[in-house]
């Protein structure tokens, strides 16, 4: 059940209306556990089978962090930790990465072991997060013990639960305690759903057009033309951070609707000029989870620049390996630890380049490491980029040909190409959605704003895709 479908509606309609309605007995307990139990329900229409396991690991992770905090035993408390992190851990390599271990090993061994083919339960590597923040911070001592209640609504709160963004258990349980939560908050939902129309908009009308388009291409990536090369990797490009920073939107303006503010996961990242600034405006929940649990826990001020690049790519290393389970993941990871190590290194010498062609460079680094991600291997991702500058081909006798085959594919590929201008517009010109957050007001023409984004929407909900983070 995804957000940008008539179904969810209907579910967010009946949460809504029973959260308001228990919010009317006077004891805010009641609403925390219809929204527990509504998102309980929201997590198995995706992952039925796995809901035992997940109910298991939330259980058992709240045990071990009410340990922790009572625990003044050094020698239990990291008994304790160590139990929860295996737990995690295991939990998401098995499900996650048991079969790039079997590859692995039989390719090392020369064996024949048959691939499990487990199905990745949607959500796994967001909740797990949450849920090693959670006891890393008790076994710190740096958070209180949380009533039951508080804990399951902040990992399982549906808005973010899928796909993120990665919450921090300080930046919502107090929101779930405070006097606001459960009043009646008219801006609030009138921004929630502005927010909300937004990145449904992004989702419908933007990401799953290119989607298509681009996943056509793979699926004959090796006959394809240079045109189809070019507009595919910018497709993909572009619907992977509208598709993501859409679901962000949505989940944003949801947690509106129960009075709950999240954090804010996009900060126009294609304006970027050079790669640490790229990835303080990508996925900023995700950067800011691997900067507190792996780079701050690899470097201390004061190590030196050889500690301060070695955390980088350790954490990048991670990143990489959290995204998928191949070693085109972990490239892929390596090669933005690379761009980032470069961008610190030119910061620090206070080398800069013109501004244009600093974020020209960038922009090429962002689609080349995307043709990695969306490749199928790493020999097909330098497939990808050789054939996006194969530009033999309009050399010789053939070169009018060639031509008339563009003008063909730009004619019978119209609509792509002018979505594919549009989200490029957008991306490099128009105010982000906390921008737009920041100016909103109560007002007639943000009203017919909403209405018009959610209209458009609906009419493509019919045949809207899954989320691509879903397999992450």
């Amino acid at each position: 059940m995804i957000f940008s479908s008539y179904r969810f509606l209907i579910f967010l309609a009946v949460v809504f209306a029973g959260f308001r309605a228990l919010n009317g007995l006077g004891d805010k307990r009641f609403a925390k556990i219809w929204l527990i139990l509504s998102s309980f329900y929201f997590y198995a229409q995706g992952s039925l089978s796995f809901l035992p396991y997940f109910i298991f690991t939330v259980f058992f992770n709240f045990i071990i962090g009410s340990s922790l905090v009572k625990t003044k035993s050094k020698v239990k408390r990291r008994m304790l930790l160590s139990l929860g992190l295996l737990e995690n851990l295991v939990l998401l390599g098995y499900f996650k990465y048991i079969d790039f271990f079997i590859e692995n090993y039989n390719y090392i061994f020369s064996s024949n072991h048959d691939l499990l083919k487990i199905a990745l339960p949607i959500g796994i590597s967001f909740f797990t997060f949450h849920m090693i923040a959670y006891i890393v911070d008790c076994y710190r001592g740096e958070t209180e013990e949380y009533s039951l209640i508080n804990y399951l609504l902040f990992i399982t709160f549906f808005p973010q639960l899928i796909v993120g963004p990665i919450i921090h258990h300080m930046e919502v349980v107090p929101q779930f305690e405070s006097k606001e939560s459960g009043l009646f908050n008219v801006k609030n939902i009138s921004l929630g759903l502005f927010i909300f129309a937004i990145g449904c908009a992004k989702k419908v009308l933007i990401a799953d057009p290119l989607t298509a388009f681009a996943q056509g291409f793979y699926d004959h990536v090796y006959s394809a033309s240079i045109f189809e090369a070019h507009f595919s990797v910018l497709a993909y490009t572009f619907s992977y951070y509208f598709d993501l920073s859409g679901y962000a939107d949505m989940a944003i303006g949801l947690g509106l609707f129960f009075n709950i503010h999240l954090p804010q996961n996009f900060n126009s990242p294609y304006k970027s000029r050079n790669f640490r600034d790229y990835w303080r405006r990508w996925h900023m929940s995700l950067s800011k989870f691997l900067s507190d649990y792996i780079f701050k826990r690899v470097f201390k001020r004061g190590d030196g620049a050889p500690k301060f690049y070695l955390a980088v790519m350790l954490t990048f290393i991670v990143s990489g390996f959290w995204h998928g389970a191949g070693w085109r993941f972990v490239f892929w990871g390596v090669l933005n630890g690379i761009f980032v190590c470069g961008a610190h290194f030119m910061s620090r010498r206070k080398w800069e380049l013109p501004f244009y062609l600093a974020w020209f460079m960038t922009f090429i680094g962002i689609v080349v490491t995307r043709i990695i991600f969306v490749s199928s291997s790493l020999s097909e991702a330098l497939y990808v980029m050789m054939k996006t500058i194969d530009f033999s081909v309009f050399s010789g006798w053939a070169k009018s040909a060639i031509l008339m085959e563009g003008l063909s594919f730009v004619v019978s590929n119209a609509y792509v190409i002018f979505v594919l201008i549009l989200s490029m517009a957008i991306a490099f010109f128009f105010k982000n959605t906390s921008q737009l957050q920041s100016n909103f007001e109560f007002n007639k023409r943000h009203a017919i704003v909403t209405g018009i984004l959610i209209t458009l929407s609906l009419f493509q909900m019919s045949n809207v895709a899954d989320f691509l983070y879903f397999q992450f």
